[in-house]
């Protein structure tokens, strides 16, 4: 794979891509690499200090509005209710693979192992959840092709990375660290 130059995603990058598929780890590279901001869509949804409690909505809306009115960020994430509005700002989007079961295992790798990992809500606890299983395998690969029209429309310039193997070819190529 030979992805496209990093100037080719502007100044506001949105990271897109299923739960667990690495967007976290990739926005922390590039906001490190193109010295931007980078704001995890998670962290600013939930509540500090809680179980990943959700926050008012109206508070959830102004942090978003507030992120996205810098002229250069990295944001990763989906929420696709505040989708438009991003992308009224983005200059560019990657969308990260979508390989289910490398996402569940990432996902228990995690949750069991790495309470630090880039994007972990602060305060917060990680526990293998259910639900969260059930979203992994079964939700999130059904609404992925809506998705992936939705962010085509945009207009933007975007990089599907459909494997681990495309994205580590970007890490190599744009000489990212994790």
């Amino acid at each position: 794979m030979n992805p496209p130059a990093l100037e080719t995603f502007g100044p506001r990058l949105c990271i897109c891509g299923p739960s667990n598929s690495g967007k976290s780890t990739l926005s922390v590279a590039l906001g490190r690499k193109l010295e931007l901001p980078v704001f995890h869509l998670d962290l600013l949804f939930h509540l500090p200090n809680t179980n990943w409690q959700p926050r008012p909505r109206p508070d959830f809306e102004r942090l978003h509005r507030e992120a996205i009115t810098g002229e250069r960020w990295v944001m990763e994430g989906n929420y696709f209710g505040a989708l438009s509005e991003r992308l009224d700002r983005a200059t560019g989007i990657i969308l990260t693979g979508n390989e289910p079961t490398r996402s569940l295992f990432r996902y228990i790798r995690r949750t069991l192992f790495e309470p630090n990992r880039p994007g972990a809500l602060e305060g917060g606890e990680d526990r293998l959840n259910w639900d969260m299983i059930h979203f992994i395998a079964i939700e999130q690969p059904r609404k992925r092709e809506r998705d992936v029209e939705l962010l085509r429309r945009s207009g933007l310039p975007m990089l599907e990375l459909r494997t681990m193997r495309e994205l580590n070819a970007c890490y190599e190529a744009w000489g990212l660290e994790r």
